[in-house]
């Protein structure tokens, strides 16, 4: 009997409390969550629909924009067929294949992205993808 009350006597050593390593983690998870929504800087555009796109995210990325009104940007930065046609041969000395999209706004003209398609193929940059939303 007296040993049976020294067992009930012992206490449990106490484990390691893993409260702030969760704590921690779920920080880091939102962290992680807001910064991944940045992927390419640009302008807002209202994409046109397709029902599958294929996604050219790489840091090394270029992102050609058309807004609505017809300008053209260079990853944010508004610039003429010229200066885009220069910038991307500058680019294209550095790095021979990269990627570059295309994004342009469903109410932009057609003539307008043609004329930014024929300008990649003109410097013979042949990762092109198309920017497109999705169905809704």
């Amino acid at each position: 009997m007296a040993n049976a009350m020294r067992f009930a006597a012992k206490k449990r050593a106490g484990g390691i409390n893993i409260t702030p390593f969760v704590d921690v983690l779920l920080v880091v998870l939102v962290i992680f969550i807001l910064t991944s929504n940045a992927s390419i800087p640009g302008i807002k555009v209202d994409l046109p629909k397709a029902s599958s796109s294929v996604a050219l995210e790489k840091p090394k990325t270029k992102a050609i924009t058309v807004d609505n009104s017809g300008q053209v940007f260079l990853d944010a930065y508004p610039v003429t067929l010229t200066e885009l046609e220069d910038r991307l041969r500058t680019e294209k000395a550095v790095t021979p294949d990269f990627p570059v999209i295309v994004r342009g706004d469903a109410q932009v003209q057609y003539a307008k992205v043609v004329e930014v398609l024929d300008l990649l193929r003109r410097i013979d940059l042949n990762q092109v993808g198309l920017v497109t939303g999705k169905p809704q």
